[in-house]
């Protein structure tokens, strides 16, 4: 085993071929105990108990100082050798399951049950019908993610993709090929060049030129509610006012169909870089989006929804639209 297969078992991940992984999400455990959802459901309607949380690339090539994963894993290139998109959704398929073993109850046991989960649910489970590909890594890294995202597509599956936006010819290639996942996130955490290279420490020598050259094609999505422009706060670094004229710009520039801010949480790999007290509070994030609504005046997006315990909230246009039909699939 690879020592980046060794590094994410002890993120309690499940290895997934020769370079994904999945892991359960709190979330789905959560709704499997009937202990509420993730704001994925609240906002998009995605049943969080029949979500798989996994990756098809364990390599990024961003150090993000914000990051809860284990960034050692960093390169700017995908190894030669990797598996296709069949065997990795039939593998994280595999993987969700075996991950999911312990929430079984045995009817005829006669000793005391420790799971608490909602077995319809978890009969359910054994089927994700989403895959969230953000565990960790970045997934426009490996080279067949067009044909991954139609195999999940062809699965009668959603999926959604977090993507750091440095590979535009390949977000050019999934709006040319019309393998566009049902959400297409971008993490724009920083408004400025100078700021970019210090929050996320690139391999990439123009990676704000890309990153740039990627919001302009988003803008160019013609498809309904694919694309999200996400923006993680942190105090002291990226949620000065100062900031969100800034901020503000690149979303006229992008034109998403939503904007999601996420409040940043101090776990996981983050704590050894940022403390609890660089976590913003909900009523911090909400004067923030108050300020950046003003900034954005004209251009019809409004706080359309918030998940407080997750400090996540969602700006656009039309609450209607939030709401994710077979159509946007």
């Amino acid at each position: 085993m690879s020592n980046a297969r060794k590094r994410i078992r002890k993120e309690t991940y499940e290895p997934v071929g020769k370079h994904s992984a999945v892991q359960l999400c709190t979330w789905t455990k959560n709704s499997l105990r009937d202990e509420g959802e993730c704001f994925k459901q609240k906002f998009y309607g995605i049943k969080s108990h029949q979500c798989c949380q996994m990756t098809c690339s364990i390599f990024c090539n961003n150090r993000c100082i914000h990051c809860w994963r284990d960034i050692s894993n960093a390169q700017d290139k995908f190894p030669e050798k990797y598996d296709s998109p069949k065997e990795i959704i039939e593998s994280a398929i595999k993987a969700q399951r075996k991950l999911l073993t312990g929430f079984n109850i045995n009817p005829n046991s006669k000793s005391k049950q420790l799971s608490k989960a909602n077995q319809n649910k978890l009969r359910e489970a054994q089927n994700p019908t989403q895959f969230a590909i953000s565990l960790t890594g970045e997934p426009t890294l490996y080279p067949k993610i067009g044909e991954l995202i139609s195999e999940i597509r062809a699965r009668d599956c959603t999926s959604f993709i977090v993507t750091n936006g440095l590979q535009p010819e390949v977000i050019k290639d999934l709006i040319k090929n019309n393998q566009l996942p049902t959400r297409l996130y971008i993490s724009v955490n920083t408004s400025n060049k100078e700021a970019y290279q210090k929050f996320h420490r690139s391999l990439k020598k123009d990676a704000w030129e890309k990153l740039n050259e990627t919001l302009k094609l988003i803008s160019t999505i013609n498809q309904k509610n694919k694309t999200v422009f996400r923006i993680n706060l942190i105090k002291d670094l990226n949620m000065d006012d100062k900031f969100i004229s800034e901020f503000a710009n690149l979303i006229k520039l992008s034109k998403p169909a939503f904007i999601e801010i996420k409040g940043f949480m101090s776990v996981g790999f983050a704590r050894e870089r940022l403390g609890y007290e660089r976590m913003p509070l909900h009523r911090e994030i909400f004067l923030w989006i108050k300020k950046l609504e003003k900034e954005l005046k004209g251009t019809g997006y409004k706080l359309l929804n918030q998940h407080k315990i997750s400090r996540a909230y969602v700006l656009g246009k039309n609450k209607a639209d939030l709401l994710i039909k077979k159509e946007d699939y």
